[in-house]
């Protein structure tokens, strides 16, 4: 499954996100959700320790000025990408 989060970590309860992950899911974060990926927050904590993939949409990591300080252990993806991952998973869930 495909898991988009588009909320800011702080306007969301990842903990409650995560009991829905299965592995081999892919989660994309985009719009405000790209917070989540900031080095050494709690958020980042959390996913990483879920036995998903995660990657943030660079266009909005960008757009944030936040691309010095996304972890290296999240994958920045094109909207060409964010194709792709909708492509491979035949169901989404958007947070």
């Amino acid at each position: 499954m495909l898991h988009t989060l588009r909320q800011s970590p702080f306007q969301c309860d990842i903990s409650e996100m995560l009991r829905y992950v299965q592995p081999g899911d892919d989660l994309l974060l985009m719009e405000d959700g790209v917070i989540a990926a900031l080095n050494n927050s709690r958020a980042l904590e959390l996913l990483l320790s879920a036995p998903i993939s995660i990657s943030a949409l660079r266009e909005d990591v960008e757009a944030r000025g936040l691309i010095a300080q996304i972890s290296s252990k999240v994958v920045c993806v094109s909207y060409t990408d964010f194709v792709r991952l909708a492509i491979k998973h035949d169901q989404q869930f958007a947070w």
